[in-house]
């Protein structure tokens, strides 16, 4: 976030998502996904919103925490629901305008 700033995070991420779904290149979404979750048992918002963001990669990696089992249950299950809502293989790339000075 850094070097896009945080207002275009999610924006950037989006587009890299894209541009490695056009290129078959397979992505892994680690993003501290649910680590509230496998810490101390307890996920924050954005982390189930981060998760489930975790469906258009080939792989959600998770962090370490002594509540890492329910972690896995509960990003299995989020993965599950979002797979019914998202359309993974789109036939054209669009414009890309997180790089663009216009976004």
């Amino acid at each position: 976030g850094v070097e896009a700033g945080w207002e275009r995070l999610a924006e950037v991420q989006e587009e890299i998502l894209w541009l490695c779904e056009a290129a078959h290149v397979p992505v892994i979404w680690a993003t501290q996904v649910l680590d509230s979750l496998a810490g101390n048992g307890v996920p924050t918002r954005a982390e189930v919103t981060d998760a489930a963001a975790g469906e258009r990669a080939e792989c959600v990696m998770l962090n370490k925490g002594p509540h890492i089992e329910e972690a896995i249950e509960a990003l299995d299950d989020i993965l599950r629901r979002m797979h019914g809502h998202l359309e993974k293989k789109r036939p054209l790339l669009r414009r890309l305008r997180a790089w663009s000075h216009e976004g």
